[in-house]
C-alpha cells in the first residue's frame, strides 16, 4: 500500500505491519537444538584434524587436480571467513535482529557457523604431498599437544560464560523474562595469560599433526592468517565498547603467546583516572593543586570572603539578640574545646 493510499486516522502501529513475536519457548527449544547440531559438528571437527573416527578426514576424500583442489579449499575457506566475520560485526547485528528475534541471534550465528564447517568439511579436496611425517615418540608428543589445543579452546569458553557464547543464556533469559545483559569484562583462568585462549587453542590444533600434508598446511596457514585478522576487528569493536578498560589489558597481557613472567598490573593507571577526574573537578569549581603550595589547598586569599560574610553574620544576630532583650541563639552545632563539631 502506498503512503497516499494509507488510512489517515489510523494509528502508526495499524498502518505498519509488525513482526509477530516468537514465543519464548520455541526460541528456547531452537537454541538447544542449535547447541546439540554445534556439539555434533565441532566432535566430527576434532577427528577431521586427526583423521581419526571419523568418515573423511582432512587427508581423505575424492582427489582432483592441484589446482582445482586449492581453488576449491581456498573458497571454502574464504566462505567461513565471510560469515564469521560479517555476522559478528555490530552493524550487521542491528539489521538482523530486524529479522530474527533478538535472544536467538547468538544462536542463529553459531547455526550458521556450523552449516559451514560441515560443508568445509563434506567438500574439502585433499592436496597430495607430505611435509613431514613423525613416527613413534615424535607423533606421541604431538598427539599430546593436539589434545592440548582443544583443551584450551573449549576450557577458555568456560572462563567468560560458555552458555552465552553458543546462545543459550540469551534464550534461556527470555524465556524467564528477564533483561539480558552480556557478561562482564574478565581477565580469569587463561584470560589473564593471553587475550584470545580460544584462538591460541585452534592455532595449536591446527599445526599439531604427526603428518603434515600440503592440504593440511594450506588449511592451517589460511586459519591462522584470518585468526590474525579477525583478532584486530574483534578488538577494534571491543576498544570501542570497552575503552580503556580493554586498552590497558591489550597493552599487559599477549595476545596468543603467553609470556614466562606475566605483567602485574600498574597501580599508577587507576591512579591517573582518578586524578584526571580530581583535577576535572578542581577546575570546574575555580581552584587547582599545586603552584608551589600544598597538594590541595585553595589558592591565598580564596577564603577571605567567606570569613566576612560569617563575621557580618555573627554581628547582625548579635544585634537582633540585644535589641530583642534576649542572648543570642545558640549554636545549632555546639562545638568541643578543640574546635570540632561535638
Amino acid at each position: 500500500m502506498s503512503h497516499a493510499t494509507e488510512p489517515a486516522g489510523l494509528p502508526r502501529s495499524v498502518q505498519r505491519p509488525q513482526r509477530a513475536s516468537v514465543p519464548a519457548l520455541i526460541i528456547l527449544a531452537y537454541a538447544v537444538a542449535v547447541y546439540l547440531f554445534f556439539l555434533a559438528v565441532l566432535g566430527y571437527a576434532a577427528g577431521f584434524f586427526a583423521g581419526l573416527g571419523v568418515p573423511k578426514g582432512i587427508d581423505q576424500g575424492p582427489r582432483a587436480a592441484v589446482p582445482v583442489a586449492v581453488a576449491v579449499d581456498l573458497l571454502l575457506l574464504l566462505l567461513f571467513a565471510v560469515q564469521h566475520t560479517v555476522m559478528a560485526r555490530p552493524w550487521f547485528k542491528r539489521r538482523w535482529t530486524r529479522i530474527v528475534p533478538a535472544p536467538a541471534e547468538r544462536a542463529s550465528f553459531v547455526l550458521a557457523a556450523s552449516l559451514v564447517l560441515a560443508l568445509l568439511f563434506w567438500l574439502w579436496r585433499p592436496v597430495g604431498p607430505i611435509v613431514w611425517s613423525l613416527p613413534g615418540q615424535g607423533a606421541d608428543v604431538l598427539w599430546a599437544v593436539y589434545a592440548a589445543g582443544w583443551a584450551i579452546a573449549v576450557s577458555s569458553t568456560f572462563a567468560v560464560s560458555h552458555v552465552d557464547l553458543f546462545g543459550l543464556r540469551q534464550a534461556w533469559l527470555h524465556a524467564r523474562r528477564v533483561r539480558y545483559s552480556p557478561p562482564p569484562f574478565t581477565e580469569r583462568g587463561l584470560y589473564g595469560r593471553i587475550r584470545h585462549p580460544l584462538m591460541a587453542g585452534f592455532v595449536v590444533v591446527f599445526w599439531s599433526a604427526p603428518v603434515m600434508t600440503a592440504g593440511h598446511v594450506l588449511f592451517a596457514a589460511a586459519a591462522t592468517g584470518y585468526i590474525l585478522a579477525g583478532i584486530a576487528f574483534e578488538e577494534h569493536d571491543l576498544i570501542r565498547s570497552l575503552g580503556g578498560t580493554f586498552a590497558a589489558y591489550r597493552a599487559r597481557v599477549p595476545a596468543l603467546i603467553p609470556r614466562p613472567w606475566p605483567r602485574r598490573r600498574s597501580p599508577g593507571l587507576g591512579q591517573a583516572k582518578k586524578t584526571t577526574g580530581s583535577r576535572q573537578h578542581e577546575t570546574q569549581y575555580g581552584y587547582h593543586s599545586g603552584g608551589g603550595g600544598r597538594a590541595g589547598r585553595r589558592p591565598r586569599g580564596c577564603d577571605q570572603p567567606r570569613r566576612r560574610i560569617r563575621a557580618v553574620r555573627a554581628v547582625r544576630g548579635h544585634g537582633r539578640g540585644r535589641r530583642a532583650g534576649r542572648r543570642p541563639a545558640a549554636d545549632p552545632y555546639p562545638r568541643g574545646p578543640d574546635g570540632r563539631a561535638a
